[in-house]
């Protein structure tokens, strides 16, 4: 009797530790996702003053602005998706990368002190936002591979924890960039 009640207070033991390591590994998913988040918000905040100083100055990329501000309203509401926002934030990305080719063609604004602050915090906001990608999904693989691998797919599929998706570059990003085409535009 004493030898099944120690086998079951191992095998309680064991099964605490394992979902306390599971509940870590999700909660630091949780955390680089809002490092992610953060630094969205942050490059989200950028962009009225980006398209202000852009339209002092352009006249023909009032379709590229106007779809910039939709994306930047739409990422803002509250009741979207983590799969929502990120879809978001590839077309966002996409869009003002589009812009800061075209702003070629206007040597002023070019030259613009507050544009070219602009565009510095935009790029260092970029960087920080692909290193934040970069810790979450680090942080998604570990978690998934604690949830896959044995022994803990056993606890992992009685406590009911699901894999989670990395983010992923979107596909047209992932195109080689041909420097004749980007000058030839």
């Amino acid at each position: 009797m004493i030898i099944a009640l120690v086998i079951i207070g191992f095998i309680f033991l064991i099964g605490i530790f394992f979902y306390n390591s599971l509940i870590g590994k999700k909660n630091q998913v949780t955390n680089a996702f809002s490092a992610i988040d953060v630094m969205l918000k942050k490059r989200f905040d950028l962009i009225p003053n980006l398209v202000e100083v852009v339209k002092q100055y352009t006249t023909y990329e009032q379709e590229t602005l106007t779809k910039i501000v939709e994306l930047r309203s739409k990422a803002g509401s509250p009741n979207i998706s983590s799969a929502e926002k990120a879809d978001l934030d590839a077309q966002l990305s996409s869009s003002v990368k589009g812009l800061m080719i075209n702003i070629e063609n206007y040597p002023d604004l070019k030259a613009n002190t507050n544009f070219i602050n602009l565009q510095t915090t935009w790029t260092e906001s970029e960087e920080q936002i692909a290193a934040a990608r970069r810790t979450y999904n680090a942080s998604v693989t570990d978690y998934n591979n604690s949830i896959m691998m044995f022994p803990g797919s056993l606890f992992a599929g009685m406590l009911n924890f699901q894999p989670i998706a990395v983010l992923e570059t979107a596909a047209e990003e992932r195109k080689n960039i041909s420097a004749k085409e980007l000058f030839n535009n």
